[in-house]
């Protein structure tokens, strides 16, 4: 019985805090991602005229541009008859820029971006 114990505390002690260290990392991710993309809907409904509510906006195809410090995607809102619509989110100062004519939106959601 002895030599069992030791078995346990060897095997078992690392491989726990392997998982509890992996749900750390995985959970701390999926967290992230669950706060930017409500930041992306408030910097949405405070820019959009008839948003109403963060919650009503919702987001689709969202790419990390510029090492994260943007994003494109495609958002629509719940009063939307159109469909979705392209934006692109500054990280760094939380601006949204909806026009996909301006250079701002051309230089980091462009085709010649991703090539």
């Amino acid at each position: 019985m002895p030599y069992h114990r030791g078995l346990i505390i060897c095997l078992g002690v690392p491989i726990v805090f392997l998982l509890l260290l992996g749900g750390l990392i995985f959970g701390g991710q999926a967290i992230s991602a669950v706060k930017l993309d409500g930041e992306i809907q408030r910097a949405l409904s405070t820019t959009l005229p008839n948003a109403g509510s963060a919650g009503d906006i919702e987001l689709k195809n969202l790419q990390r541009v510029n090492n994260g410090y943007g994003y494109c995607g495609l958002y629509k809102t719940a009063s939307s008859e159109n469909g979705y619509a392209s934006f692109f989110y500054n990280k760094i100062n939380g601006r949204v820029t909806l026009d996909i004519a301006s250079d701002r939106y051309e230089s980091n959601c462009g085709l010649s971006s991703f090539c």
